[in-house]
């Protein structure tokens, strides 16, 4: 790879970085909210990286071939004295001489391997292919995230529907031993994930810790309606299902539907938060 290639790589990642973080919210999809600025700084970096590279080459463009130059009529002088010393290992130096040219020729050593191209595979894919965010797939095989022991509730708002996140609903479920959410209408939003082959599914939130790696869902079972596609964002109304013992660990998160309203994916998507009015 030559110098003024590996200088368009870094422009292309610098300005890849850019256009996820500073020009759109693609970056959401792989990291939270608040490393974009430290994203938006690195693609600013790479990129005047970028242009101070271009520059210095367009000020000395011959400057590797000089140097080059000079070594290789360093060494032919070398040689040539050699040769005048020693006349008896002529052919063998000649032959040794030659094998050297062409390698030297054949392999620059100052410039990066060839695999390194394969660096131009993210860079573009950040400005004309971003991957797709996590949905479905990932929640149905990822690790579900842990609801944290509460000591004490708050009183809930007498607000109907009563909106709460996933992670407040089983939480509730499951450790209010005074059971505020019996017989309440709850409302939350997420996307589908199948349950399995028996045709049920869950409502589902993925979160970030730092990013995309650390990722862990939330997913609460529903019931009443057929499972509508994967990653299909709903706002969903219902009651508790009432399965084991409400405020127990007994107790299942999960809902009996009354209604689902279709809504368009939050640009923030990795968070569990409070529900999204539907649109």
């Amino acid at each position: 790879m030559k110098r003024h290639v590996q200088v368009l790589l870094l422009v292309l990642t610098g300005l890849g970085l850019l256009h996820t973080a500073l020009f759109s919210d693609l970056c959401l999809r792989y990291v939270k909210e608040g490393l974009r600025p430290v994203l938006i700084a690195s693609g600013v970096l790479l990129l005047l990286l970028g242009l101070a590279g271009a520059a210095l080459d367009h000020m000395d463009p011959e400057g590797d071939d000089q140097g080059r130059n000079h070594d290789h009529d360093h060494d032919h002088a070398h040689d040539h004295d050699h040769d005048h010393d020693h006349a008896h290992d002529h052919d063998h130096d000649h032959a040794h001489d030659q094998d050297r040219h062409e390698d030297d020729h054949g392999h620059d050593h100052s410039t990066a391997p060839r695999i390194a191209w394969l660096l131009f595979l993210p860079a573009l894919s950040l400005l004309f292919y971003a991957p797709p965010a996590l949905g479905a797939y990932t929640a149905s095989h990822a690790n579900n995230k842990a609801v944290k022991q509460e000591q004490r509730f708050d009183p809930l708002p007498a607000t109907t529907p009563l909106p709460l996140t996933l992670t407040d609903f089983t939480a509730r479920v499951q450790q209010d031993r005074e059971q505020a959410i019996r017989g309440r209408s709850i409302s939350m939003t997420g996307f589908v994930t199948p349950a399995g082959p028996d045709g049920g599914w869950y409502l589902t939130r993925i979160i970030f810790t730092c990013c995309a790696a650390d990722s862990q869902s939330v997913k609460v079972r529903m019931y009443g309606t057929p499972a509508p596609p994967a990653n299909t964002w709903l706002a969903v109304t219902g009651n508790w299902h009432p399965r084991g013992t409400l405020g127990t660990k007994s107790a299942t998160a999960a809902l009996d539907i009354h209604r689902t309203e279709r809504i368009s994916p939050p640009v923030n998507a990795f968070t569990d938060d409070l529900p999204l009015t539907p649109s």
